[in-house]
């Protein structure tokens, strides 16, 4: 709940309705997904693998960017980078990037795994996510003239 408190402090704006189904909701989403596809594909090839990984990397990015867009709150992890983008005026792709390869790392030193998966979503989630805010999102909530 730190992150909570973190996020609360530098920018009340990232929470709200997206927050709170953040919380609730995305773990249950998870779990039940993945045991859905564990069911349906028991025994996926390396190919079927990849096929999934760059589709769930697509429509994660682009839900993202709408989710974002939307200005109705985001989880504390997504708060993050948001939030050093704008306060620092960097660019959101990078401040991405750096926050997720920084959580990859601190995650392996105390032992988790990391595969190809992970480093795909930490390099290209960023770059991704400001892509489809650039060209969808923010056209679709602004209109193409304010969102260049």
């Amino acid at each position: 709940m730190k992150g909570g408190k973190v996020i609360f402090l530098a920018d009340k704006s990232k929470i709200g309705l997206g927050t709170v189904i953040n919380i609730f909701l995305l773990g249950y989403v998870v779990e039940y997904s993945s045991l859905l596809f564990e069911r349906l594909i028991p025994n996926p090839s390396l190919i079927v693998r990849f096929v999934f990984l760059f589709l769930g990397i697509v429509i994660m990015c682009f839900s993202s960017a709408l989710y974002f867009t939307a200005d109705m709150g985001v989880s504390t992890y997504d708060a993050v980078s948001l939030i050093i983008s704008e306060k620092r005026k960097w660019k959101f792709q990078f401040c991405r990037i750096t926050s997720d390869l920084f959580c990859t790392i601190v995650g392996v030193v105390f032992g988790a795994t990391a595969g190809i998966g992970t480093l795909v979503t930490a390099f290209f989630m960023g770059p991704l996510i400001a892509f489809f805010n650039r060209t969808v999102a923010e056209p679709m909530r602004y209109g193409k003239r304010r969102a260049g």
